[in-house]
């Protein structure tokens, strides 16, 4: 059974070192899992709800929620900026949590993984982008994490895929999101 992974990359960087991640996560896929990366975060305006009237939702925020609709489960790539997450997924959070009572993430799987500079990996910002999900509705797989410290070196000539220890890591959580989605979709 084909389970399909949403990927929301909480950096616009091209050269993030957490888009690099989800990019090794594509690569990494088992076989029966297709993760989508979501490539519009930057053209989804700030969630107002002045916006989300039918008929004047924004052609980015409706592609994003489309392709949530799609997906069997969510994979979040999230840096910090300033010990937290960063505005872009919080507002993909945000507009996928609305409108009230009808979100995306409503029992659906949902990890949330990533790289930072400092020494912890960023695993303030990804604690608050699970807690997000789970208000959220999300099925929030609470153990399954994984936290690169050090991005700006230990990435500096090494895409995550071929750093061992962490596409190592990396597969884990992958397989881990993997099986709940499809068990989850199963019932």
């Amino acid at each position: 059974m084909s389970v399909r992974i949403l990927a929301l990359v909480g950096s616009l960087r091209a050269g993030s070192h957490n888009r690099q991640l989800a990019e090794a996560a594509i690569k990494l896929a088992p076989e029966g899992a297709e993760i989508e990366l979501f490539e519009g975060l930057a053209e989804v305006p700030f969630y107002n709800e002045d916006l989300d009237v039918e008929g004047k939702v924004p052609a980015a925020a409706t592609a994003l929620r489309e392709a949530a609709g799609r997906a069997d489960a969510f994979l979040l790539f999230s840096p910090e900026y300033n010990g937290t997450i960063t505005a872009v997924l919080k507002n993909a959070i945000d507009w996928l949590s609305r409108p009230y009572g009808a979100s995306a993430f409503t029992g659906k799987a949902a990890a949330v993984v990533g790289t930072a500079f400092g020494q912890f990996g960023g695993v303030w910002a990804q604690d608050e982008a699970r807690k997000a999900l789970g208000i959220a509705g999300a099925t929030v797989l609470e153990d399954v994490k994984l936290s690169v410290p050090g991005s700006v070196t230990r990435f500096a000539e090494t895409h995550p895929v071929d750093d061992a220890e962490v596409a190592t890591q990396l597969t884990e959580v992958v397989a881990r999101l993997h099986s709940q989605a499809g068990t989850a979709s199963a019932s």
